[in-house]
């Protein structure tokens, strides 16, 4: 009987992991920027917790983290990080607000590029896009690995955009606006730098019929064909897959990936990137070249 227990004990061990496995995908998270990013995480309301909201990634390095099957929320980097004499935890760009490397349930402070996922969604597909409508801070490419059904095309915003941000949008290292070309750290929307409801998709502009694209929205869709450019930009700015797992690259090499370049598989009527835009100056952008604050 002792043995009968024990072996129906390990019978139902490995039946649960591989149930767990099979019901979780795989982020791994890569950090090929010139310096360290901190990236963070935040679930949906209903969604299950996840094993990390926030860690530090140096340059070079990569975290894989299990994603349970039924989970929404977003990714962003955080960067140019540090504490303060108290020990507060604090960064320039896309700070969560918790004082800590975890963020602990605290969102992205615009600007920030995001990385949203509602993963076994509607008929069993997920869902996933790279978000510039609060603001850009980093260069972003989410691709799909493994997918069965689904485009499982890849998308995300490959260009460093921060040196090039229209003037009244850019973000410098002290959080305040810099006249002039470079200089920049993050790159604001026009909602955020303006609060106009025009810009924002809110008050009499809050429907798909009276919010359009903008001038500045289209600076970020002209340069990142399928990332969101503002609220209502969903044609050509979400993607869907199943049963994938997944990789979200931060600063990633646009020119050295035809491969990744060429992927359209849905038939997506917009390249991933704008390759007249490739090659923005990138010495400019203070989050590019710094290791810390």
């Amino acid at each position: 009987m002792g043995r009968l227990v024990l072996f129906l004990t390990i019978i139902v061990f490995f039946a649960f992991s591989f149930f767990s496995e099979v019901q979780s995908a795989s982020f791994r998270v890569i950090n090929k920027c010139r310096h360290p990013i901190w990236p963070g995480l935040l679930s949906g309301a209903t969604s299950p917790p996840l094993p990390t909201t926030g860690f530090l990634l140096s340059a070079g390095r990569s975290r894989t983290i299990t994603i349970p099957r039924s989970w929404s929320g977003r990714i962003w980097a955080r960067t140019l990080c540090g504490q303060d004499s108290d020990g507060k935890f604090s960064c320039v760009t896309a700070d969560c607000g918790s004082g800590k490397v975890e963020c602990g349930g605290g969102g992205a402070k615009p600007p920030a590029t995001l990385a949203e996922f509602t993963l076994n969604g509607a008929d069993g597909l997920d869902f996933y896009d790279v978000s510039l409508v609060d603001g850009y801070n980093l260069p972003m490419l989410i691709v799909a690995q493994g997918g069965t059904r689904g485009g499982c095309s890849a998308t995300g915003c490959l260009v460093d955009l921060n040196g090039a941000c229209p003037s009244d949008l850019r973000v410098a290292r002290g959080n305040g606006t810099k006249s002039g070309r470079g200089g920049g750290v993050a790159c604001r929307s026009a909602c955020e730098a303006f609060g106009d409801p025009r810009y924002c998709c809110s008050e009499a502009y809050s429907t798909p019929d009276t919010c359009g694209p903008s001038a500045y929205s289209l600076y970020f869709k002209h340069a990142c064909p399928r990332a969101y450019s503002y609220a209502y930009d969903d044609k050509t700015s979400t993607y869907t897959c199943a049963s994938a797992n997944y990789l979200i690259i931060f600063c990633p090499l646009p020119y050295t990936s035809q491969k990744v370049l060429g992927a359209r598989k849905d038939g997506a009527p917009l390249p991933l990137v704008n390759k007249t835009m490739m090659y923005l100056s990138r010495p400019h952008s203070g989050s590019s070249s710094s290791s810390g604050r």
